[in-house]
């Protein structure tokens, strides 16, 4: 699994404007390549729900990057950390997390050239400004797809419980493998709970539960208790929509102009067409010796090869 060590420090330029600093540690694994593609990926990127990069530095073993600050830190604290008590999102405010996060993701997958795919969405990398608008960042692990490709196969990268499976069993990458981790990112929003744990609800993981929540048409007992009022029907589009964006056949799952249609319009979902969802059941990592894709109808082990590929293939349409 690739783990990124750094910290982030907060600053202030000297005309005033409050920053942001990343700087990554002697002991990161983001190499030099994974520093300058974020760099190069975000510097001319433009769009109110994606983090701005202000400025960098590459000198000796030194790697900063400097960013607009943003008040409220990640989605992750908000939702699970240690200050989450103490921070009380209403539906309002997830619903407008969602959203934005939709919005810039349609923007890197579709109105962009080439196009973008994030690579690592997750909770921690959605950040929040002063009103807890969402702004995506960490572009580390993006990758750029021309517009005569479809998909590319490359090294497995990314966080376990958001991996789509199709990226982790046959390293097939495309736009779908975000749009998989923002269906996941959704449930976290609407339960507070992690994907990556199962350490509740009989170790049941969090899209496993959603599945079997909707199969009994119980889908409101995933909603977070600390919600209060909260308008059923709309939270429960917000969750079929999550399953339509997990379903285990990539081909299947919206892009995300269209999972903006289905979370703002007021239309009929075809639950005809929503098949299971696939998700990865780590079991020491990636690149471990056992992993699991597992759906509502069947559980299937793949070996998982350690050897990570050297070069990345490109193929046409």
């Amino acid at each position: 699994m690739f783990i990124e060590i750094h910290h982030t420090l907060e600053g202030t330029l000297k005309r005033g404007v409050e920053v942001a600093v990343k700087t990554l540690s002697a002991e990161s694994r983001q190499g030099l390549r994974e520093f300058l593609t974020e760099i190069e990926t975000i510097s001319d990127v433009r769009h109110p729900n994606l983090v701005e990069l202000i400025g960098c530095c590459l000198e000796g073993s030194n790697r900063i990057l400097v960013y607009e600050y943003v008040e409220n830190r990640s989605l992750d604290r908000a939702l699970f950390g240690s200050s989450a008590r103490n921070v009380k999102l209403e539906w309002d405010t997830r619903a407008a997390i969602c959203l934005g996060t939709a919005r810039g993701l349609a923007y890197l997958h579709e109105e962009l050239v080439p196009h973008i795919v994030h690579r690592d969405i997750k909770a921690s990398n959605i950040l929040l400004d002063k009103d807890y608008k969402p702004k995506i960042g960490d572009f580390g692990l993006a990758k750029l797809f021309p517009d005569n490709i479809t998909h590319i196969t490359t090294q497995i990268k990314g966080t376990t419980g958001y991996l789509a499976p199709e990226y982790v069993i046959g390293r097939q990458l495309t736009s779908k493998a975000d749009v998989y981790s923002f269906g996941v990112l959704i449930l976290e929003t609407v339960s507070g709970r992690s994907s990556g744990s199962g350490t509740w609800q009989g170790q049941k993981l969090l899209l496993e539960l959603a599945w079997q929540l909707y199969e009994e048409e119980k889908l409101l007992e995933l909603v977070d208790p600390e919600l209060g009022d909260f308008p059923e029907k709309e939270v429960v589009k917000y969750i079929k929509v999550a399953l339509f964006c997990t379903q285990e056949n990539a081909n299947r799952r919206p892009m995300m102009s269209q999972v903006l249609e289905m979370l703002t319009r007021n239309i009929k979902l075809n639950e005809k067409e929503l098949t299971p969802p696939g998700f990865f059941q780590d079991s020491g990592g990636v690149s471990g010796t056992q992993s699991k894709l597992k759906s509502s109808e069947s559980s299937t082990s793949y070996q998982m090869s350690s050897v990570p590929l050297t070069i990345t293939q490109v193929i046409p349409r």
